[in-house]
């Protein structure tokens, strides 16, 4: 055989003859076959490892519900208590715990709401806290609403600068200004007055709303307003007809938190509203006793006034929820 039949071997090994350079794939597939093949699960059925995993996925998922509505059970104790407290009369309330009506539901009675109604000074700081809560809550949405556009997307100088002594103005505690304003009110008439009041929770609110619209009117895309302005849409309108409607979650979520914070405020309430006409956080105060409670119209009192912000937020739940959920998914 001559050199020139032999194939040349890439390798650099010794060539090999062109008749057997045939045998190599043959020979891998005889190999192939030979080598023994792992067992696979019938088409259309999961394997027992994964039937087992999502048995323990779904036993995990019902305890942990489990574990939840126990504690949201055990969150919601002390309020069962105080619902069932306010519709017994003291008489059987000292006698025992709240409890005892489960077992004696005959002693439920509405007399402790009768008399808590018929109380001058309980229904008169009901309406003192809705002439407060309702202003302070509509101002501080139409000025942080304005301040948060304008520090979005109008240029200004020192805007960046004035956006971080409002983020400052945050962790400022009330406790400090308490002081130099009533000097303040007192000099101006003032103090004493719901419009005192209204301003200082205003004030106080204001740097909390500012910080959370400003953050939410940046996301709103720069296109769109420009295509808006280019319409023939001035600043005013631009904010009434596209910055307003799309700030809608995050306007309602503020209303939420400056609401029930004006509500359930007691330490304001005590040093610049009207003691003749106080909120009804200072009047249920006021009506405890000096060796005991007057549960009669505390408990009765302390739920009426716990109602109104449950139904402000569960009129406004979706709202609240897609507000707060607002910038945590892009």
């Amino acid at each position: 055989m001559s050199r020139s039949d032999a194939a040349p071997d890439p390798t650099g090994g010794v060539p090999s003859a062109g008749p057997a350079a045939g045998a190599g794939p043959a020979r891998a597939a005889a190999a192939d076959a030979a080598r023994p093949t792992a067992a696979r699960p019938p088409a259309g059925r999961p394997s027992a490892g994964r039937a087992a995993g999502r048995l323990a996925g779904r036993a995990a998922g019902g305890a942990l519900r489990v574990f939840l509505v126990l504690a949201a059970l055990f969150w919601l104790l002390p309020t069962l208590g105080l619902l069932i407290s306010s519709f017994v009369s003291p008489t059987d309330l000292n006698k025992g715990g709240w409890w005892q009506v489960l077992t004696a539901p005959s002693r439920l009675t509405a007399g402790n709401y009768e008399r808590l109604l018929a109380n001058d000074t309980i229904t008169g700081s009901l309406l003192s806290t809705v002439a407060i809560a309702v202003p302070a809550t509509l101002l501080v949405l139409v000025l942080g609403a304005f301040a948060g556009y304008a520090f979005a997307w109008l240029e200004f100088p020192g805007r960046d600068w004035l956006f971080l002594v409002v983020v400052g103005l945050l962790v400022v505690p009330v406790q400090v200004a308490l002081i130099p304003v009533s000097e303040l009110f007192g000099a101006i008439g003032l103090f004493e007055t719901t419009a005192g009041v209204v301003l200082f929770h205003t004030a106080f609110g204001l740097p909390f709303a500012v910080f959370l619209l400003r953050n939410f009117f940046a996301e709103i895309p720069r296109e769109l307003l420009e295509a808006a302005r280019l319409d023939g849409a001035g600043e005013l309108r631009l904010f009434a007809r596209v910055v307003l409607p799309l700030g809608g979650p995050a306007i309602a979520s503020l209303g939420i938190f400056q609401f029930l914070w004006v509500w359930n405020d007691m330490l304001v309430a005590l040093v610049f509203a009207d003691s003749a006409n106080p909120p009804v956080t200072v009047a249920l105060q006021q009506q405890v006793r000096q060796f005991g409670n007057n549960i009669d119209v505390l408990a009765p009192g302390a739920f009426l006034s716990m109602v109104v912000p449950l139904v402000v937020f569960f009129a406004f739940q979706r709202q609240f929820v897609t507000g707060v959920m607002a910038g945590a998914i892009k």
